[in-house]
């Protein structure tokens, strides 16, 4: 398409089409250009999406990306910031930035590393705790906290990860992060995976479960469930009774919202089905974004 194009680094991680669904879409495997922005706001979408693509795939044709266009860190709520530029390392993962109201803030999961975008996101408010979901995202952990003075956490499932976390968390049982957000191990996509549950309002989900545009419910990510999808069953079941939010934040897959009853419903029939679900084969193609 003129003026725009998707070049073939894309790793079809959906970071992109989250930003600007109806600008850029899914064929064969990877993003491609549906259309051309039509008016200033979808143009600011586009951008969203070029800044957080991890492998820098959505361009225009005539050179590179306008820097002043680079909306990152956003808001997605008054009380969490997305970072966008996600790294390679992880996989293309998003992350946030979790405000709090002495004015500190925590990060959960990591960005792409650079000294300038760490500036960018401190001062959004001094950053306490680099908080990872799981093994898959803890690329750049130790460089952010040590450039926050920040501790770095991680569940000792998956600690081989990130071997100087300055907090482990242990077991099973929920652990208390600071006032009004917790730990929640849940086994399954690894052993050591977490959400972090932040007001009753946010659920830092990393890839234990995420909203699905194509099927518009939560779901979990079967094909690319590394460690048990049988734990990881057990672990939403264990969870679903406790657990109430109205914020969906995952790693991977979109984000959304809905009134807490709903979404503590939905989460209750998604343990449900993944009861259900036997082992399969690793197949990133095979994820319903």
């Amino acid at each position: 398409m003129d003026g725009w194009y998707v070049d073939d680094r894309c790793i079809n991680c959906d970071v992109a089409r989250q930003f600007a669904p109806d600008l850029i879409g899914e064929s064969q495997g990877r993003s491609q250009m549906l259309r051309l922005p039509g008016n200033d706001a979808e143009t600011r979408r586009l951008y969203a999406a070029v800044f957080a693509c991890p492998t820098r795939s959505v361009r225009p044709a005539a050179g590179q990306p306008d820097e002043a266009l680079d909306p990152f860190p956003m808001a997605v709520d008054d009380g969490v910031l997305i970072c966008g530029h996600n790294s390679p390392h992880t996989a293309g993962a998003n992350s946030y930035l979790l405000m709090r109201p002495s004015g500190t803030a925590m990060m959960i999961d990591t960005p792409r590393w650079r000294p300038d975008l760490a500036e960018r996101y401190a001062a959004s408010g001094p950053v306490t705790d680099v908080l990872l979901t799981h093994r898959d995202h803890a690329a750049h952990g130790r460089r952010y906290a040590d450039h926050f003075g920040a501790r770095l956490w991680i569940h000792e499932g998956d600690l081989d990860a990130a071997p100087d976390a300055d907090q482990v968390i242990r077991g099973l049982e929920v652990t208390e992060i600071g006032e009004g957000i917790t730990a929640h191990p849940v086994p399954g996509h690894t052993r050591g995976s977490v959400l972090y549950l932040a007001d009753d309002r946010y659920c830092f989900s990393g890839d234990s479960f995420y909203w699905s545009r194509t099927t518009g419910d939560l779901e979990v990510v079967e094909s690319v469930t590394w460690y048990s999808i049988e734990e990881l069953a057990v672990s939403l079941a264990r969870a679903a009774g406790r657990l109430r939010f109205e914020w969906v934040l995952p790693g991977h897959g979109d984000r959304h919202r809905l009134a807490a009853e709903e979404m503590s419903q939905r989460l209750l029939s998604l343990a449900g089905r993944t009861r259900l679900l036997r082992p399969r084969e690793i197949d990133f193609t095979a994820v319903r974004w």
